[in-house]
């Protein structure tokens, strides 16, 4: 488990870090998305959740979830290609389950990537740590917007 900023990141996920999305593979090839806990605790008290609607597709780096918090409102932006298959029902019925539980109950969407290759981009194991201490040290999500 990896620890930054007093956030974990369990080394077994692969990330978008850019988009502070993780993405856990499911047996039937479908992956579940959900943001980090350190994009989480930025957003402040999540007030809404509103998924993409089931079958759409969506495109890399572009919008598949809508968060608005208490000092954050924007996007949830896709690390590859593919299309909606479940959301977390309980998450728009309880969105603060985001800040609670960023890793567990709050997680956002299960996904069909489009492309058998939708890891190559993202980073697992042991690189996380080193990956998002660069980010954060960049400070490139303060010029972000939704």
């Amino acid at each position: 488990m990896a620890r930054v900023q007093d956030h974990d990141f369990p080394e077994h996920l692969f990330y978008d870090v850019e988009n502070q999305i993780w993405y856990a593979p499911l047996p039937d090839a479908t992956v579940r998305a959900g943001f980090t806990s350190w994009a989480a605790a930025l957003m402040g008290e999540i007030l809404v959740f509103t998924p993409k609607r089931l079958n759409h597709a969506f495109e890399a780096n572009r919008w598949f979830a809508m968060v608005e918090g208490g000092k954050w409102v924007g996007a949830a932006r896709a690390g590859f290609d593919g299309a909606v298959v479940a959301h977390n029902e309980a998450l728009v019925r309880r969105p603060e389950l985001l800040t609670s539980d960023a890793f567990g109950a709050g997680w956002m969407l299960i996904v069909r990537p489009s492309d058998a290759g939708w890891r190559k981009n993202l980073v697992t194991g042991a690189g996380i740590g080193p990956a998002m201490e660069s980010w954060i040290a960049a400070e490139s999500y303060k010029e972000r917007n939704g």
